[in-house]
């Protein structure tokens, strides 16, 4: 089973990274927990900022590019964290899913989460990821993750919950909806198939 992040934090370090390697390792755990054999993938598109630009202007993608966009479309889960920038996700974040065949998402778990300055935009998450990847047709997840600056180190008090305990509860909803749609997705044998297909059939 396979976990992708895709990061669209520019800077270095980047807490959008950090988001994303924390959402990754805590759905990791949580599936591991399950059983299940986890690997996890981390793409950092600040490093295919210039290959994006090339493919929206030449139509094809260089080979790093395309090996990030087959790690996405083939990934059991997918967390996408994005920096909110003027209120909405990155363009770099919104031009790399633009990339993505409409279809290939349709179905996939995912996981979306921000990265800001000031709670002010934690709205991002409904009025921006969510419309977007409902219209790829993706399975998001419930909770959604944003981390204002004063949230790191932060623990929440009795009214609110704090990053961790938000990271904790979002991955285990994209664990739990990955492992489920994994089942779904395992392979029957011929005679199974045959049974199945052959009750199907209307003799009236």
């Amino acid at each position: 089973m396979k976990l992708v992040a895709v990061s669209a934090g520019l800077s270095t370090p980047s807490s959008t990274r950090l988001l994303a390697d924390r959402l990754a390792e805590s759905a990791r755990g949580e599936l591991a927990v399950q059983g299940h054999d986890v690997e996890t993938e981390v793409i950092e598109l600040r490093e295919l900022a210039v290959a994006v630009a090339n493919n929206l202007v030449t139509g094809f993608p260089a080979p790093p590019l395309a090996a990030a966009i087959d790690a996405v479309t083939g990934a059991h889960g997918l967390i996408a964290v994005t920096p909110v920038f003027t209120a909405s996700y990155s363009g770099l974040f919104k031009s790399f899913f633009d990339l993505i065949d409409p279809d290939a998402l349709s179905g996939k778990p995912v996981l979306i989460a921000a990265t800001g300055g000031t709670p002010r935009h934690s709205l991002v998450l409904e009025h921006a990821l969510r419309p977007l990847f409902a219209y790829l047709r993706a399975a998001v997840v419930p909770t959604a993750v944003y981390a204002a600056s004063e949230d790191w180190g932060a623990g929440g008090d009795e009214y609110t919950e704090g990053l961790p305990a938000r990271i904790r509860r979002a991955a285990g909803e994209l664990a739990a909806l990955t492992a489920a749609r994994s089942a779904e997705e395992t392979p029957e044998d011929d005679i199974t198939t045959l049974e199945r297909q052959l009750s199907d059939l209307r003799f009236d």
